[in-house]
C-alpha cells in the first residue's frame, strides 16, 4: 500500500464517520482497519471489453426436463383440530408441468349421530392451519416464490467497519438470522489469481475475499434452517463465461440445495410455492446478471430475462420506480417478471478530482425506515401503485440501520401483508456500542484537523 492510497483510505473512512456526525446519524462503534481506495484497475479475465450481447431475450420456452428433488423428512410441523400432524417426504419431482405441493396436514375424520335418524353423517373436515414458518412467516408456505418481497443486502459480503467502500455493517450470517433472504455480490478475478473473489468494483479497492469462503457460509446456514429458501444474485464483474465460477461454486456443497426451473425463462405463474421447494430441498435460487447460459448450467439463472431491475446507485430520494435493467423492456413483459427495487442511495464523494459513489450514511435513517419521503416503505408502495404488485426484492445497504432497529423487514412486512415481531439487528443490537450520534462542533472540526494532517 503506499503511503497516499493509505491516507485516502483514512480519509474515507474519516469523512465517512465525519458525514454521519454531522447529521445525527445512529452508528456503532467499532475498530476498523484501512481500506485501500483508488488504486490499480479493473481486471478482466475471459474478455477484453463489456460483452455486447449483455441481456438475453427468448423468443419461445425452453423446457428443461425432470429434474428430482433431494430427500427430505420431517419436513414441516403443521396443527390442525388441535393436533400437530408431522409431514415427510422421501423424493419429490418437478417436471415441466409441476404439481405445486404445500405445507399441509391431515386431520382424522370424525362422525356424529343423529338422535332422530338412523344414519350416521360425517362432519365438515376443518381446515388444517399451517403453524411452520417458510421465510419467517407461516403465510409464506402456501405462497408462489414469485408473490413474496423479501429484503435483500445490497453487497452482501463487503463487510469493514468505518469505510466508505462498505455495504453492510453485520456479516452474512447476521443478515440471514435477522431474516434477509436475498443475497447480491459482485464477482471478479484479483490481478494474476485464478480464483473468484467477491470484490467491489476491483479487487484493488474492497476485495472480499474468495467467493467459496462465503457461499460455504450461506450453504452451511441453509443446512442449519430447512425452512427458508434464500436467493443468490452475483454480479459477473468480469463478464466472464460461468465456466469460471462453476466449479469454484461446487465445491462448496450448496449445489446439493440449489433450484432448477422446469422452463426458461420463468414467469410469474411458473414460480413454484415456498413449500414445494422446501419439500423438494431446492432451496437455493441463484441468478447471474450477466453471461448465464442455462443450456449447460440449468439452475444458474439469467438475471435479466426473469427478472428487471430499478435505477442502480440511486442518488434521487425520490427513487422513481422505472425499469432500467434490461433497457426497453415493454411494460407488459416488465408485469410478467420479477423484479428487484434498489433502494440504496448514494452520494458523491469528491476526493483529489475523483469522484465515488459511496453509501450515503447521513441519510440512511430515512431510506431505510418504513414510512415518510424517502423511506423503503414509501418506494415499495409507489412500486406496487406503478405496477400492480409490489418489488420482489427490497435491495439495502446497511440493512441493520434505520428509522429502527428492523425498520426495512416492517416495510417488507407491509407489503406483504404480514405482522413483523421479530428481534433486530445481529449481536450489536443489544451491545452499548451502538450509540446516537450527535451534532457536535468541536468533534466535527477535530475529525477535519485530523484528516488534513492525514494528507500533508
Amino acid at each position: 500500500m503506499t503511503s497516499l492510497t493509505r491516507r485516502l483510505g483514512c480519509l474515507l473512512g474519516v469523512l465517512s464517520l465525519g458525514t454521519s456526525l454531522a447529521h445525527g446519524q445512529s452508528i456503532s462503534t467499532v475498530n476498523g482497519e484501512e481500506v485501500t481506495m483508488l488504486t490499480g484497475t479493473k481486471t478482466q479475465h475471459s474478455t477484453t471489453s463489456i460483452p455486447t450481447n449483455l441481456y438475453q431475450t427468448y423468443t419461445t420456452r425452453i423446457t428443461l426436463g425432470t429434474t428430482t428433488g433431494a430427500e427430505s423428512t420431517i419436513i414441516a410441523s403443521v396443527s390442525g383440530n388441535g393436533t400437530d400432524v408431522a409431514l415427510t417426504s422421501s423424493s419429490a419431482s418437478e417436471t415441466s408441468s409441476a404439481t405445486l405441493s404445500y405445507l399441509t396436514g391431515t386431520n382424522s375424520h370424525s362422525t356424529s349421530t343423529s338422535n332422530t335418524t338412523a344414519s350416521s353423517t360425517e362432519s365438515p373436515k376443518p381446515v388444517p392451519t399451517n403453524t411452520r414458518p417458510c421465510n419467517n412467516y407461516p403465510e409464506f408456505c402456501g405462497r408462489k416464490y414469485s408473490n413474496i418481497t423479501e429484503v435483500g443486502c445490497h453487497n452482501s459480503p463487503f463487510v469493514r467497519a468505518n469505510s466508505a467502500a462498505a455495504n453492510q455493517q453485520l456479516g452474512v450470517v447476521d443478515q440471514l438470522n435477522d431474516g434477509v433472504r436475498f443475497l447480491q455480490a459482485q464477482i471478479q478475478f484479483p490481478t494474476n489469481d485464478s480464483v473468484p473473489h467477491f470484490c467491489h468494483t476491483t479487487c484493488d479497492l474492497f476485495d472480499a475475499g474468495p467467493i467459496t469462503e462465503w457461499l460455504t457460509t450461506v450453504k452451511d446456514w441453509v443446512v442449519a434452517h430447512p425452512y427458508d429458501v434464500v436467493t443468490i444474485l452475483l454480479g459477473n464483474g468480469n463478464y466472464s463465461t460461468p465456466d469460471f465460477y462453476v466449479p469454484h461454486i461446487e465445491k462448496t456443497g450448496i449445489l446439493r440445495y440449489v433450484f432448477t426451473p422446469p422452463v426458461v425463462p420463468m414467469a410469474l405463474d411458473d414460480w413454484p410455492t415456498l413449500s414445494h421447494m422446501i419439500l423438494t430441498g431446492q432451496r437455493v435460487v441463484m441468478f447471474m446478471d450477466y453471461m448465464a447460459n442455462q443450456t449447460a448450467y440449468p439452475w444458474l439463472l439469467d438475471q435479466f430475462s426473469q427478472m428487471w431491475e430499478t435505477p442502480f446507485d440511486p442518488v434521487d430520494q425520490n427513487f422513481p420506480c422505472v425499469v432500467q435493467r434490461p433497457p426497453d423492456l415493454p411494460a407488459d413483459q416488465a408485469k410478467n417478471r420479477l423484479y428487484l427495487m434498489n433502494h440504496n442511495l448514494n452520494g458523491e464523494a469528491n476526493l483529489l478530482g475523483n469522484v465515488l459513489n459511496v453509501p450515503d450514511l447521513s441519510r440512511i435513517n430515512v431510506t431505510n425506515a418504513a414510512e415518510g419521503f424517502g423511506s423503503l416503505g414509501l418506494s415499495a408502495n409507489n412500486c406496487r401503485s406503478d405496477w400492480g404488485r409490489a418489488p420482489n426484492v427490497l435491495n439495502v445497504d446497511y440493512y441493520n440501520m434505520g428509522e429502527y432497529p428492523g425498520s426495512v423487514f416492517e416495510a417488507a412486512a407491509r407489503v406483504n401483508n404480514v405482522t413483523y415481531n421479530r428481534k433486530c439487528c445481529g449481536e450489536e443490537a443489544s451491545s452499548a456500542g451502538r450509540i446516537e450520534a450527535m451534532l457536535k462542533v468541536p468533534l466535527t472540526l477535530g475529525l477535519m484537523w485530523a484528516a488534513f494532517w492525514t494528507l500533508v
